[in-house]
């Protein structure tokens, strides 16, 4: 390796352990619309220590990255800012431009949510580290290029030199987190602003990312923010945590504090709302529980459970397999694949190639069919290929009794099928038209499709707006008009508009707040037990497939490793893959997630 070259030291003082970093006084945001002054945030008043991460917690709206981003000034030109905001004891807030603009990057880094768009597409990763380190600091090309090629080291990336000369787009998820990390601590920041860093990538590359920070937190001393709606993140990370609603904080804490004794009706219903691994199951302590099932599946002791417990639970888990046996689905199967491989087709200098192989499932009517597993294992790739979106290379796949294998070659009867199947997207924002009223896009499919027309139209629109529990006068509005739960739900009743037998729902609930997610999840179940239509639901989270689910799939590298019910998927997973899966959960108390690390870190040396 090459030996890399020190950055002169910053000019201000670096804090020591413990000191205070960051001063938060009375902090106000407010925003101009309709010739009125609408508030963000109220007289915020937190501070953040060397070596410290503090959790900023709270729902969509709560003020929590607005008020972060009016530390740096990256608020629009319609907002105002008052109260007093230090930096190792240094006035930010009234500062000019040029003062400001010198703090963003070398004392103060921010960590977004999106690193794809967050970073540069025409810019390789490398260069755009390099841009940073030499706009802060007087350095010669070289030197920038050594200190970029030591973060990417830094930040664990398994060929920095490749990454070095990759783009944004060559990158996985992670990878691309990886490198925006590397990228936010090139100038050696005092404060890190990590603006839910882990909410688009899988349990595995989460708990990785955490890993990581957790790490450099450590190995840098730096103070961080960690503004997050995932409470299992915050279990994992945080050392104390302000709860905010509505522009105020309204109860603030240790984690400990906050988890195991919280004060504001609001922190309660908050954690409430969290779900978590074995809420779908009977026993009050299953978070223990799947813990111990794991430990046990893979003979590593991490609780000490009595003999006649052990004894207790294989009973039960024996019966609960012997009444899924009894309880099994009747009927003909809604969807059914048998040896399915699916390829993606060539498109300009990349090659055909096959994301799924040798693929079987069956999901009856009625019945919720969770298919998990990491970014790249070829979920979303059935999904799309059920809704006639991917053709099937090889093997059998049958939707709704149809045989769709050689569909391409057929339109009407793809168009057919496809009155019978819905689907629900990840991110609602970009599949609804945002020039449509949301009552078209409901009824888009009903006229299209020649159902309804009219007056029976316009009475249908209403009646699956009432389904999914919004009022009957949004039909006039428009996606933007409506927060990002509501617009999941208008999602949901477009998908239902034409009375499905089969729901693809791929990744529903990701990008909601856990509160907005409950009511959704909620809401979604109902229409399930009312409807009776059969569903795959895809997603990397595993507590929300514990709430839905009766039966399980896993996928890794394009293939489904294992399958059963959710009790033997969640509480005995056999698959070491399921195991690792299962494992990088983070659960939403410090000291189940503690063990739950422990353990994790155990199967990965045990894997190597």
């Amino acid at each position: 390796m090459t030996d890399f070259i020190t950055l002169d030291p910053p000019a201000s003082p670096v804090p020591g352990k413990g000191e205070t970093v960051l001063e938060v006084r009375d902090l106000s945001v407010d925003f101009g619309v309709d010739k009125k002054w609408v508030p963000a945030a109220i007289g915020l008043n937190y501070e953040v220590r060397a070596g410290e991460v503090l959790a900023i917690v709270g729902e969509s709206g709560s003020g929590k990255s607005a008020s972060s981003m009016a530390l740096l000034g990256l608020l629009p030109s319609n907002s105002r800012v008052t109260g007093s905001v230090k930096l190792g004891g240094r006035e930010l807030l009234g500062s000019n431009e040029t003062n400001i603009r010198a703090v963003r990057g070398k004392d103060v880094a921010v960590i977004f949510q999106e690193p794809m768009t967050a970073l540069n597409p025409v810019y390789t990763v490398g260069s755009q580290i390099v841009e940073t380190v030499r706009l802060h600091n007087e350095v010669s090309p070289e030197e920038a290029r050594l200190r970029a090629l030591r973060m990417l080291d830094l930040v664990e990336l398994p060929d920095p030199e490749k990454a070095f000369r990759s783009y944004p787009h060559q990158l996985s998820g992670g990878q691309r987190q990886r490198a925006m990390i590397a990228q936010s601590l090139s100038c050696d920041p005092k404060l890190l602003i990590a603006d839910e860093p882990t909410t688009a990538l899988d349990v595995t590359v989460q708990a990785e990312i955490l890993d990581l920070m957790r790490n450099l937190r450590n190995k840098l001393d730096s103070a961080i923010v960690l503004i997050t709606h995932d409470m299992g993140v915050v279990a994992d990370l945080a050392d104390r945590i302000a709860v905010m609603r509505k522009g105020l904080i309204v109860e603030t804490g240790t984690a400990a504090q906050i988890f195991h004794n919280p004060q504001h009706e609001y922190t309660k219903a908050l954690l409430a709302a969290v779900p978590h691994l074995g809420q779908g199951g009977a026993d009050s302590a299953a978070d223990v529980d799947v813990t111990a099932a794991l430990a046990a599946a893979t003979h590593v002791e991490i609780l000490s459970i009595p003999e006649e417990e052990l004894i207790r639970r294989e009973r039960e888990n024996a019966a609960a397999l012997a009444a899924a046996e009894a309880a099994k689905p009747k009927g003909e199967p809604v969807l059914e694949l048998s040896d399915v491989a699916i390829d993606y087709p060539k498109q300009g200098r990349v090659p055909a190639f096959r994301a799924v192989e040798g693929a079987n499932l069956v999901i009856y009517p009625g019945q919720v069919v969770g298919l998990v597993g990491e970014s790249g294992s070829g979920k979303t790739t059935i999904g799309r290929a059920a809704v006639g979106l991917l053709p099937v290379a090889a093997g059998t796949m049958r939707v709704v009794g149809q045989d769709i294998s050689a569909a391409k070659k057929n339109g009407r009867q793809l168009r057919e099928m496809r009155r019978h199947v819905g689907m629900v997207f990840q991110d609602p924002s970009s599949s609804l038209n945002p020039r449509l009223p949301i009552g078209e896009s409901i009824g888009e499919p009903m006229f299209l499709s020649g159902t309804a027309k009219g007056a029976e139209l316009q009475r249908r629109i209403e009646a699956l707006l009432d389904q999914v529990e919004l009022p009957r006068d949004y039909r006039n509005r428009y996606p933007h008009e409506l927060s990002g739960g509501q617009k999941q739900r208008v999602g949901i009743a477009r998908a239902l508009s034409l009375k499905p037998k089969l729901m693809v729902a791929d990744e529903p609930t990701s990008a909601l707040d856990v509160s907005v997610q409950a009511k959704v999840l909620d809401l979604f179940q109902n229409l399930q037990r009312e409807l009776g239509f059969a569903c795959l639901f895809v997603t990397h989270d595993l507590a929300v497939v514990d709430v839905l689910a009766d039966r399980i799939c896993v996928m890794q590298r394009g293939r489904i490793v294992e399958q059963g019910t959710r009790d033997q998927i969640l509480r005995n997973p056999q698959e070491p893959y399921t195991q690792r899966l299962l494992a990088a959960v983070p659960l939403p108390d410090p000291d189940k997630q503690r063990e739950r690390r422990e353990l994790r870190a155990q199967l990965l040396s045990g894997a190597s």
